[in-house]
């Protein structure tokens, strides 16, 4: 029944997804090109809460947990596992004040109203997976400029997502950029669950009624034997995760 259900339901969801992102892609650029930086990471902001909006058409909710202190005057990099597309809005809402940059395949930097405009105008990193050469290059300005401008980038290590919730092993390179390029920062690991069975039946019904939860572990400084931290981070985000909650 409920999946039956469902069909109406995402119809609906994805009308409402399709006009938020057609209406704010001219509000990304004029923000942008007439008040610069702050205006277009504010409108980002509002557009990423309206699309967490579309979603309680399918009756999801939302729980961030964060009781870290965590400081806005130096640079993060932000790790956490990767389930769906939808990991995204909430973290792009809730740690908006760290001014989130993300590690993004090179295919959604074109094509996706708002999405694809705010990938190459935010400062994020589109990387070819194809490319190695490449892809470091882009970690490596990403690192830079988080370093720099005392912003944060989003990676998930595991590369793909994780369609049943089970965290695939984190891929290390890109997380070492990040540290080499950005020596300053703070890691702050981010455990994400649920958000996977948005799509538990594919793309098209979408799941009903799941309850995506957040958590924010301490931050850590990144000292010490880079493998070793990287598998304290990966610990650390897999103990928040559970499959069944």
């Amino acid at each position: 029944m409920q999946k039956l259900l469902s069909y109406p339901l995402t119809v609906l969801f994805f009308i409402c997804f399709g006009l938020v992102l057609v209406i704010f892609h001219p509000i990304q650029w004029f923000c942008l090109k007439v008040f610069g930086y702050d205006a277009h990471k504010r409108s980002v902001s509002i557009l990423n809460w309206f699309i967490m909006r579309c979603t309680n058409v399918l009756g999801t909710r939302y729980s961030f947990e964060n009781q870290q202190s965590i400081p806005t005057d130096r640079p993060l990099i932000i790790v956490t596992n990767h389930q769906s597309m939808y990991d995204i809005p909430p973290l792009i809402w809730y740690m908006r004040k760290y001014h989130p940059k993300f590690v993004s395949k090179i295919e959604l930097g074109k094509g996706i109203p708002s999405v694809s405009f705010n990938l190459r105008n935010s400062g994020s990193a589109l990387i070819d997976r194809k490319d190695p050469k490449q892809s470091i290059a882009e970690l490596q300005k990403l690192g830079k400029y988080i370093e720099l401008n005392k912003r944060s980038a989003v990676i998930f290590p595991e590369g793909t997502r994780s369609r049943n919730g089970v965290p695939k092993p984190f891929r290390t390179t890109g997380l070492k950029v990040l540290m080499k390029k950005a020596p300053s920062a703070l890691i702050v690991p981010i455990s994400i669950n649920n958000s996977w069975k948005l799509l538990r039946y594919g793309k098209f019904p979408m799941g009903l009624g799941n309850h995506l939860k957040f958590t924010v572990h301490p931050p850590i400084e990144i000292k010490g034997n880079a493998e070793e931290l990287i598998a304290k981070v990966e610990q650390q985000i897999v103990s928040g995760i559970s499959s069944t909650s």
